[in-house]
C-alpha cells in the first residue's frame, strides 16, 4: 500500500510555471513506477508523463513534450512534474499514480492515485 499527496498546483498565466510534486508514503518509493495524468471538466482523464523505478525512463504526452518534465527524488520519497509555457488548455485537475510495473503510461496500468491538485492557466 503506498498514499500519495500531490502538491503546487494553482492559478498561474499562460507562458508561466508551475512544479508539481508527488509526495509518497508506504512501500518503498523506488518500488514503482510513477505517473502524472490530469482531468479537465467534462473531459476523460489523460496521460501526462510517466517515470520508470529507477528515473532512468520517461514518457510524455505529444502536447506537453518539450514544456514538462517529470524526474523524481528516490531518496525523498517525492515525484515531481515541471510544468514551463503553460497554456489554458492545460487547466485540470493533475493526479499523480504508482505502478507496480517498471514503467507505465496506461491508467489501468496504475494502482494507486492521489487525490488531484488543480491547476488553472488564465490567457
Amino acid at each position: 500500500q503506498v498514499q500519495l499527496v500531490e502538491s503546487g498546483g494553482g492559478l498561474v498565466q499562460a507562458g508561466g510555471s508551475l512544479r508539481l510534486s508527488c509526495a509518497a508514503s508506504g512501500r518503498t518509493f523506488d518500488y514503482y513506477a510513477m505517473g502524472w495524468f490530469r482531468q479537465a471538466p467534462g473531459k476523460e482523464r489523460e496521460f501526462v508523463s510517466a517515470i520508470s523505478r529507477s528515473g532512468g525512463t520517461t514518457f510524455y504526452a505529444e502536447a506537453v513534450k518539450g514544456r514538462f518534465t517529470i524526474s523524481r527524488a528516490n531518496a525523498l520519497n517525492t515525484a515531481y512534474l515541471q510544468m514551463n509555457n503553460l497554456k489554458p488548455e492545460d487547466t485540470a485537475v493533475y493526479y499523480c499514480a504508482a505502478s507496480r510495473l517498471r514503467v507505465a503510461s496506461r491508467g489501468d496500468e496504475y494502482d494507486y492515485w492521489g487525490q488531484g491538485t488543480q491547476v488553472t492557466v488564465s490567457s
